[in-house]
């Protein structure tokens, strides 16, 4: 059955998406809203590991070049959904506590990656900036400037990858048996959960005003991309390298901007947007969840995935004992 899945996984991959899309178009017509009530971000991240750890990867390169712009794109869709003056209202906590937990979680990812797990110091770096800050980007962003080696890269992207993974579906369900309230359970999400993606995700998993929450407090908390890596070339003494800057972020406060000053009147064009936007969002679970491989699975590796977790408690408990104060 497997070897039928894998010979057919391009078939089965164009008819899973296609599926999914048409669903969440038929949303759209009056009485057929329900046939896409099933399409989450969870159910979507789940089909596309399954297909991936089922089928293997059908398209590689087009997964990873299409996720990332169409993640892109649905954040800054997610903006003509926002207020300005209400989504800094619910992400002026989240923004106070950023710069205490990133440069912690920092100096705790290097202590058990350096002091407690002896890893090379780059994983370990790397491992440490992905937690701290969003993941996948700030790694791809501080790799080239420590000069880190494809290896290192590979592993502890990987090593995110998974968490996130496991982050998307968790992280909900512990929300709501903590009893967490919507602009609660945002700020959790928001710094707790490495990449974008599964914030966003976790996020719209909660609910609407969870989902904005955790969308400020992250984009924000992804700015520090660029600080941290000049930090690290002073530090590593690796200058020169060009710093990777997530432009997108600066297009979602432009759009946030348009929808509270230019839409305000004509509140249903914003609407419209960020509800394309979410589903965009939706099928980027997927394509998500379809980059997965076994290969990727044996690159993580006992340590750097020990580390990864610990650090990944460190922050959620530390961060959810704050909130909770």
């Amino acid at each position: 059955m497997i070897q039928f899945f894998r010979k057919n996984n391009k078939v089965l991959y164009v008819a899973i998406l296609s599926v999914m899309a048409i669903c969440l178009l038929l949303g759209y017509v009056p009485g057929l809203s329900m046939l896409a009530s099933w399409v989450t971000p969870p159910v979507a991240l789940f089909l596309g590991l399954a297909f991936a750890l089922l089928c293997g990867q059908a398209y590689p390169k087009f997964n990873k070049k299409v996720s990332k712009k169409l993640l892109q794109y649905s954040v800054v869709g997610l903006g003509f959904g926002m207020n300005l003056q209400a989504s800094l209202a619910s992400g002026k906590e989240g923004m106070m506590f950023t710069i205490i937990s990133v440069i912690g979680t920092m100096l705790i990812g290097m202590f058990i990656g350096r002091k407690m797990l002896k890893l090379s110091r780059d994983t370990s770096y790397l491992i440490s900036s992905g937690t701290a800050i969003c993941g996948g980007s700030a790694i791809a962003a501080v790799g080239p400037v420590i000069k880190a080696k494809e290896s290192d890269m590979s592993m502890a992207l990987a090593t995110i990858f998974v968490l996130n993974a496991i982050a998307l579906f968790v992280f909900p369900v512990l929300g709501q048996w903590l009893g967490l309230s919507q602009q609660e359970f945002g700020t959790w999400a928001a710094i707790a959960i490495h990449d974008t993606s599964s914030v966003v995700g976790a996020g719209a998993a909660y609910g609407e005003e969870a989902l904005q929450v955790a969308t400020t407090i992250k984009l924000t908390r992804a700015l520090w991309i660029i600080p941290l890596a000049l930090v690290t070339s002073f530090i590593f003494r690796s200058g020169g390298k060009k710093v990777s800057i997530p432009w997108f972020i600066l297009w979602f406060i432009v759009a946030i901007l348009i929808n509270t000053y230019l839409l305000d009147g004509v509140p249903q064009v914003g609407q419209a947007i960020s509800g394309l936007a979410r589903k965009g969002l939706i099928i980027t679970m997927f394509f998500i969840g379809a980059s997965l491989s076994t290969d990727v699975l044996k690159a993580v590796g006992v340590k750097p995935l020990v580390q990864g977790v610990l650090l990944w408690l460190v922050i959620s408990v530390g961060s959810l004992a704050y909130i909770m104060a």
